[in-house]
């Protein structure tokens, strides 16, 4: 995949960094850690926007270099010491994403980008360190995912949970996907891989991604012992969902499978999605964008590996379903 563009305005400011002395029980990563941290905004967030910014600038033991990108907006509401990038038209939440950590690179970029949606919460100021500390424990691990659980019911939603097995969200284990809209991940695993499949706009994007990571040789690892507060929302809320869902699983497979598998796959989930699809004219749309997807779109072929087949499937979920 080629690397995002460069944004076609930017607005700048100094990076804020958290200035608190250490008490005792605090999580320390020694050296200071550097964060590049990617916000996306549409302004429509006012209330919870602020929230999630001042729960990030918040955080301690770690310095932050942030960027909010206003997809389609110039982004309001934003913190002293943050940087902005407008861009002129939404292009979506993956392009947007790359758009973000592409903007924060340069030789002073951070060992990590962590990925934080504009309407999720750090319910306590060590959230990252102690996510910095996971990925120090776990070096095989290309991206840290914590738990996420809507503040209000405590309740970590199944779609939330990166593994087949989701019925215990807080056993903590090697993953293959991820729920990407609250991810911590090493910057170079990030760039080898090549970013986020910016024309998928929405649905699937995580996927494609940790497939990359895997199959550059690296894992995910799941951390449920630290939570991050995010609203249950339902994602068919979304009017394109069943479209996009559906086109993007065609260009999930063309992209990242092996010839052979992508037959089983698309069956696979075009079966699952006949019988979870309960009304008529929402599966008269998922197929719509099935026959979208099969018309191409999908942007660069990179198979995986048959090594990374199996060392997926020994991980516990095989890429085909």
């Amino acid at each position: 995949m080629a690397r995002p563009h460069r944004p076609p305005s930017s607005t700048w400011h100094r990076s804020y960094t958290p200035s608190a002395s250490p008490r005792p029980g605090d999580v320390m990563t020694s050296p200071m850690t550097t964060i590049d941290v990617v916000v996306l905004t549409m302004n429509d967030r006012p209330a919870a926007f602020g929230q999630a910014m001042a729960s990030l600038l918040a955080q301690q033991d770690v310095e932050l270099r942030v960027v909010i990108v206003g997809n389609g907006v110039e982004p309001d509401h934003v913190p002293t010491g943050v940087s902005t990038v407008t861009l002129p038209a939404n292009e979506g939440i993956p392009q947007g994403r790359n758009v973000g950590a592409d903007a924060l690179t340069g030789p002073d970029c951070g060992d990590f980008v962590f990925f934080f949606d504009n309407d999720a919460v750090l319910p306590t100021p060590d959230i990252l360190a102690r996510l910095v500390a996971e990925a120090r424990r776990h070096p095989e691990a290309a991206y840290i995912q914590p738990r996420i659980a809507d503040p209000d019911t405590g309740v970590t939603m199944r779609r939330w949970v990166p593994r087949l097995r989701a019925g215990d969200a807080t056993r903590p284990g090697t993953i293959t996907v991820m729920a990407e809209g609250v991810v911590l991940v090493r910057r170079s695993d990030y760039e080898r891989a090549g970013g986020w499949p910016g024309h998928f706009f929405l649905f699937h994007e995580g996927i494609d991604l940790s497939w990359r990571l895997w199959d550059v040789g690296r894992t995910g690892w799941y951390a449920p012992g630290i939570v991050i507060h995010h609203p249950a929302t339902d994602p068919a809320r979304h009017d394109t969902f069943y479209r996009l869902v559906a086109r993007n699983r065609v260009w999930l497979a063309y992209r990242r499978l092996p010839a052979v598998l992508i037959p089983i796959y698309l069956t696979i989930w075009t079966l699952l999605s006949i019988v979870r699809i309960r009304s008529r004219a929402n599966l008269a749309v998922w197929f719509a964008g099935l026959r979208e997807g099969l018309r191409g779109g999908h942007g660069q072929r990179r198979p995986m590996s048959w090594t990374t087949v199996l060392r997926l499937t020994l991980a516990g979920r095989p890429p085909i379903v």
